[in-house]
């Protein structure tokens, strides 16, 4: 796959994952028996289209890659539940800000365990981004204040660390199809947290409307099945502080959606923010980069 063809999935799947807090927060479901379904369906659904094309999953391949693909799995099932539940306590924009400190420990940490260069280039985008994203959210304009619940801050930053290593882990598997590694990852996830919802959920008083059941559709097949396929299938073809960067896209894109359609607040500086996480992305990308990076 080209380098082209990979920043193109991942953006894809950044604009995709930035309208997941608007489909979490229809769906009255514990947070954790949500994730559950978005990992067993989501895998499900790609099983089915592999059939449909007539292919099969490539079991050599996965097998060579089970040591990156299990931690993996299991990483990425806690992630998702810790980030729903973190919309539970505080806004999707005070969430977002602290779930995308993740980019930046990506950046710092790649050098150390991918052994990419640190470019000064680089860290002046993410920084840029950070700064914008941290103006969109609105968490300047309310002073610390407003729904800065503390329990939401500590689980988005939980699920933070969780989507960095997610990020890190997926850079090691080599030669596998991106319809092999969402397979079994979701699949992992969900087996991890079956036994945890078994254990912890209440499923006498567990209901959900009709809309729900849709809502949970949706956040399965596009959010989960769709979107984890485009973005793992961008990973191994990027260097880590590109995608670090182009995550950006996703809270921007979430925040925007939350001002426009549960009404949370966006004035002038949030605006600014939104120009500068997007100005930070794309310039990174169009100007020339030198042999060095």
């Amino acid at each position: 796959m080209s380098s082209s063809a990979a920043k193109f999935r991942l953006v894809l799947s950044m604009i995709i994952y930035g309208t997941i807090g608007l489909f979490v927060r229809s769906i009255s479901l514990p947070t954790s028996l949500i994730a559950n379904f978005r990992g067993a369906v989501g895998a499900i659904f790609l099983l089915l289209v592999l059939y449909l094309q007539k292919e099969k999953l490539d079991f050599k391949a996965i097998r060579a890659n089970l040591k990156i693909l299990l931690p993996v799995g299991i990483v990425m099932g806690f992630n998702w539940m810790l980030l729903f539940e973190a919309y539970r306590y505080t806004t999707v924009a005070v969430a977002t800000v602290f779930y995308y400190l993740a980019p930046v420990v990506v950046m710092l940490v790649s050098p150390l365990i991918l052994k990419e260069k640190l470019t000064l280039r680089r860290c002046i985008f993410v920084l840029i981004a950070l700064v914008g994203m941290v103006f969109t959210s609105g968490v300047i304009q309310s002073g610390g204040g407003g729904n800065w619940d503390a329990r939401g801050v500590l689980l988005a930053s939980g699920a933070a660390v969780m989507y960095a290593c997610i990020v890190l882990l997926t850079k090691f598997t080599r030669n596998i199809r991106s319809y092999d590694i969402t397979i079994v990852e979701l699949g992992i996830s969900a087996i991890v947290l079956l036994p945890y919802n078994l254990l912890t959920v209440d499923f006498s008083t567990v209901s959900i409307d009709g809309m729900g059941i849709f809502m949970l559709a949706i956040l399965c097949v596009v959010h989960t099945g769709i979107a984890y396929w485009l973005y793992f299938g961008s990973l191994p073809h990027l260097p880590a502080q590109t995608s670090a960067l182009l995550s950006y896209i996703d809270p921007v894109v979430a925040i925007l959606l939350s001002a426009l359609l549960l009404h949370e607040p966006m004035d002038t500086l949030c605006a600014i923010g939104a120009v500068l996480v997007l100005g930070s992305t794309v310039l990174s990308e169009m100007l020339p980069h030198k042999k060095a990076e």
